[in-house]
């Protein structure tokens, strides 16, 4: 199937999209991959919706106007892409992840969007494996195994979003029943929050903030004393669950540098303490915190191995997102599985999504 994906994930940044030739199995092709931006009035009633989530009636005024507002930029994404589909993967937005309460909420209209663009709409992926006892996320393995098929293993595939995540690929691990994939812990959406408070910029550029900062030990201990990361993976968290530890820790008494260096410690360490089964020979990062030179320096000083942007291996990094939501559009088509009990924790291979009719 031609399919285009669509991502808007927790930085809220914007929508990914991305043309795909796809069974579900295998990737036959890549086509155009474009970003459309949320502009900055978009940008922020999301992130007030990410805020007032817990109590949110579906019908506030605030969700529907957001929703609306997000589906059309999603449709002009896809008609930006400019090349023919038979389907579309749309995501969605995240406000809302509470898999321990058996809750996930993505917003976004795939009604409205299969109708602005008289393409069929599969959506809703988290909500079965949240249904059965799964965490509802990371949703990508699937589609990191297919692309990973030839390369070396183990091998880490890390994407660091608003919230960080792995899959972890065992050598003569091509089957997806032996995959193991979770959050790590957070990813740039603390330290997005942080510049933005402080300077009024959206995210750290160059990691330039963050590389002239020290480290505050004592307040980077206490956030990775969180009791996430002693849980047992599979695991997922919420853009916004170390809020609380981050109001708690010291941070607000740090200078505007030391705090995003003590932020960018605190992604980092998270991810190298994340229970592997067994060391990774090589981590292979996506997603916006492969563009931090501080994240990245420092993920290599900390795990010792090869730490490269998916990049080098000519994959998009930009994409990759919303390359992974084509591929499982077409999963959900054929009934494929798209969660997995070492990826989410669901007791068993689940399907998922809906698919909304043009």
């Amino acid at each position: 199937m031609r399919v285009i994906g669509l991502m808007s994930g927790t930085s809220l940044d914007g929508v990914d999209a991305a043309w795909v030739e796809t069974d579900g199995h295998a990737i036959q092709g890549f086509g155009p991959t474009l970003t459309v931006p949320y502009d900055d009035a978009l940008r922020r009633d999301l992130r007030l919706l990410l805020d007032i989530a817990p109590g949110l009636a579906p019908g506030d005024h605030r969700l529907l106007d957001a929703e609306r507002r997000l589906t059309a930029v999603h449709a002009q994404a896809v008609k930006a892409v400019g090349q023919a589909a038979e389907l579309i993967g749309f995501h969605g937005q995240t406000i809302l992840h509470q898999p321990d309460r058996r809750r996930t909420w993505q917003i976004g209209d795939a009604a409205m969007l299969a109708a602005e663009t008289g393409v069929d709409v599969a959506f809703d992926f988290r909500s079965a494996d949240v249904a059965a006892g799964g965490q509802g996320a990371p949703l990508a393995p699937a589609y990191h195994a297919a692309l990973a098929l030839s390369l070396p293993k183990p091998v880490a595939l890390l994407n660091i979003g608003g919230v960080a995540n792995v899959t972890w690929i065992p050598e003569g691990g091509d089957g997806h029943g032996s995959l193991l994939a979770f959050d790590t812990g957070p990813g740039n959406g603390p330290l997005d929050d942080w510049i933005e408070r402080h300077t009024g910029q959206r995210f750290d550029r160059d990691g330039a903030l963050a590389r002239s900062g020290m480290v505050d030990d004592a307040v980077l201990q206490r956030l990775l004393a969180h009791p996430y990361f002693t849980q047992t993976p599979p695991k997922s968290l919420d853009r916004l669950d170390f809020a609380a530890s981050l109001a708690a820790s010291g941070m607000d008494r740090l200078s505007v540098a030391d705090g995003a260096a003590t932020l960018v410690a605190f992604t980092v360490q998270a991810i190298a303490r994340a229970p592997l089964p067994v060391a990774s020979r090589r981590w292979l990062v996506c997603g916006g915190g492969r563009r931090n030179p501080a994240i990245m320096d420092g993920l290599r000083q900390a795990l010792g191995v090869p730490v490269d942007a998916v990049d080098s291996l000519g994959w998009d990094g930009d994409a990759l997102e919303a390359q992974c939501f084509a591929f499982l559009a077409a999963r959900v088509v054929a009934g494929l599985p798209l969660s997995f009990p070492g990826t989410t924790g669901v007791p068993a291979p689940m399907a998922g999504g809906r698919v909304a009719r043009a």
